[in-house]
């Protein structure tokens, strides 16, 4: 896993704009609008989280390919020259990091 989900992700997923300290791992709930997740729903939480985030690495890998590329003069070029350049490095990127 590139990104461990931690408690406060959690808990500020489950109870937005909520207050609260978390000092090692100990929660202190301050907030008087909403209540206290209990560990069992935090602990859920952070599981639904962390499995969101590993569902979308092909994207961020595909993400960081497409950044590389200088999109625009590749269009640009493919226009001019016609070519098909950057379709076929877009599909290579897709095909090295396919969509689960």
């Amino acid at each position: 896993m590139a990104n461990d989900i931690r408690r406060g992700e959690a808990i500020l997923s489950l109870k937005p704009d909520s207050t609260f300290i978390l000092r090692d791992n100990v929660l202190e709930w301050l907030d008087s609008e909403q209540t206290e997740p209990t560990e069992a729903e935090i602990d859920a939480e952070v599981i639904r989280l962390q499995a969101v985030y590993d569902s979308q690495e092909y994207a961020r890998k595909r993400k960081a390919k497409y950044d590389a590329l200088n999109q625009f003069e590749l269009i640009s070029d493919d226009s001019i020259n016609g070519t098909t350049t950057h379709k076929d490095a877009i599909v290579a990127i897709k095909s090295e990091f396919p969509k689960p």
